[in-house]
């Protein structure tokens, strides 16, 4: 009898149970217990916490398995490898750029080059409808998630204040000490300090002292282009690294196109493609107990649409009609400053200092929820294409302006969007990639309530850094972030997927990452999206003892 199997009776017409060992030598036609589309934020949980747990498990990724010392360089142009470039075709009033740093392609996902703001969302989050009348209310609550909140912080190493003024009191204190402030930091802390605003360090994923085989930050400040050194806590130098110690294997370069289902209608692998050295493309198959979809959220609805069949004609776990549908972004409009002296926003990492003041619904505001306000850093190269595209300089006005690069500060903000079913994810009908496979479309407008979130941020932007003393300032409209189309919920009619991130229609499918998200909160979502990777890995492992995959 397998250990996550029952005892007794007759097995006749029964799962077989779940395998466990370590270190099986695995070929495409294995069958392994789980399988997990996608070793980003979530999916590196999920491979790390169930091998961990003993399954064999197979993590596909469609991009490279990265080695930071020789595939890191400090060459901005040439690390824009490590986003996903891939053909996409965006639209709505507010199309969303999809072709910079907002999806990463390879192992580790976007924590590869993200800025490293490790929050959580608050309480007040997970009711917005109860509280404030907008939105729904998420089928899991804070005290769901808090555990793993601290679990994944205490993996990570995450630095950060001793004390969090904003939300309810934290029950432990952040793992390791906050970095000190850098030169935007200072700017930041001086004019929140002006007008009476709450201002902190920021809490990120970049270690402050030494964990295990990784040093600490050495202040290089690039942060968004890989970390040479392996102080920045991406998934893959922590969560995918000890997931193949433990047993785990981590296929790269391999572009899933189909959930695979059986006569029941159960999950029973996926199909993908991969291209070998010499250009030659290669389809292959991974059976598997389970079938975890990580793969964010654009194609994880892309995938579930593409999985499409004559039992569902309108795509996997699409009951309710709601795969591709409510996706969200933060507003993130940067404000830029000049000062006077040097401030260096390159050294040091980027994200430094925050405040979450306005993080609430206000009475006193014509909009409800709200958003933060973080310190950015970025290179040269990408501040002078920030500053050609906003200011409409070339050449020479523009080598002039960049003499001064140093003397600049900027602040972003992270604005909460309400999800709309009208802003989402759909296959194109005509445009393909270069696997031959249905491109996303992706739409986004902007409701009312977003914009004027937008408008009051960057006010308030502006006013911190002329409290602190800059000479002129402008502004660069900008988004972040992907939350939605594949939301999780309590009824079967107006979600994809239960709080365990099971699907409501398709048995031994799992969504789990960013696309199950029901609001977007004023929060970087990464540290959120790795607790709920976190917690849906705990009770798959429960639901296998059970044998009630």
């Amino acid at each position: 009898m397998g250990v996550l199997g029952r005892a007794g009776g007759d097995q006749r017409g029964r799962r077989e149970p779940l395998r466990l060992g370590r270190g099986h030598p695995l070929t495409t036609h294995d069958e392994v217990d789980a399988v997990v589309v996608g070793v980003g934020a979530a999916g590196a949980v999920l491979v790390r916490k169930l091998t961990d747990a003993g399954w064999r498990v197979v993590g596909l990724d469609a991009g490279p398995h990265w080695d930071p010392q020789t595939d890191f360089l400090s060459d901005e142009r040439a690390m824009s490898k490590l986003f996903w470039r891939d053909r996409r075709v965006t639209g709505g009033e507010d199309p969303i750029e999809l072709a910079g740093n907002v999806t990463g392609k390879g192992v580790g996902g976007s924590t590869v080059h993200y800025s490293m703001y490790a929050l959580r969302l608050h309480r007040s989050d997970f009711q917005t409808h109860t509280r404030d009348g907008v939105g729904s209310d998420w089928p899991l609550s804070y005290d769901d998630l808090e555990p793993y909140y601290d679990e994944v912080e205490h993996e990570l190493g995450i630095a950060g204040p001793v004390d969090w003024p904003w939300d309810a009191p934290r029950r432990h204190r952040y793992p390791y000490r906050p970095h000190q402030l850098n030169g935007v930091g200072e700017v930041m802390a001086r004019g929140c300090d002006a007008l009476g605003i709450t201002w902190r360090p920021g809490a990120i994923a970049t270690l402050s002292a030494p964990k295990g085989d990784r040093p600490p930050c050495v202040y290089r400040g690039w942060c968004l282009s890989g970390c040479t050194t392996n102080a920045k806590s991406s998934t893959l130098v922590t969560y995918a690294k000890e997931a193949v110690r433990a047993g785990a294997e981590i296929r790269p370069d391999c572009m899933v196109h189909r959930v695979d289902t059986d006569a029941t209608g159960r999950a029973i692998g996926v199909t993908y493609v991969r291209r070998s050295a010499d250009g030659t493309v290669h389809e292959e198959q991974q059976r598997a107990r389970v079938v975890i979809v990580s793969a964010y959220s654009i194609e994880t609805p892309r995938l579930l649409l593409m999985s499409a069949s004559s039992g569902h004609p309108d795509g996997l776990a699409n009951s309710s009609g709601l795969v591709g549908k409510g996706l969200m972004i933060h507003g993130s409009d940067v404000v830029f400053g000049r000062f006077p002296e040097p401030v260096s926003q390159f050294k040091a990492p980027p994200p430094n200092t925050i405040t979450q003041d306005f993080y609430e619904t206000n009475s006193a505001h014509d909009f409800v929820r709200g958003y933060s306000i973080e310190t950015v850093g970025p290179l040269p190269g990408k501040f002078a294409q920030l500053a050609a595209s906003t200011l409409g300089l070339w050449g020479e006005s523009l080598r002039e302006f960049m003499y001064d690069y140093s003397h600049y500060a900027g602040l972003g903000l992270v604005g909460e969007t309400q999800a709309q079913d009208s802003n989402g994810v759909r296959l194109s009908r005509d445009e393909t990639d270069t696997f031959g496979l249905p491109i996303p479309v992706v739409t986004f407008s902007y409701a009312e309530n977003d914009r004027r979130i937008l408008e009051a941020g960057t006010d308030t932007q502006r006013r911190i850094l002329e409290a602190a003393g800059a000479q002129t300032t402008f502004r660069v409209s900008d988004t972040a972030h992907l939350m939605g189309a594949c939301r999780m919920g309590d009824d079967p009619a107006t979600s994809v997927v239960d709080r365990n991130c099971r699907t409501w229609d398709v048995p031994g499918l799992y969504v789990c990452d960013g696309s199950v998200f029901v609001t977007s909160g004023a929060s970087n979502p990464s540290l959120t999206i790795q607790a709920i990777a976190a917690r849906t890995a705990d009770q798959l492992i429960a639901a296998g003892r059970r044998d009630q995959l």
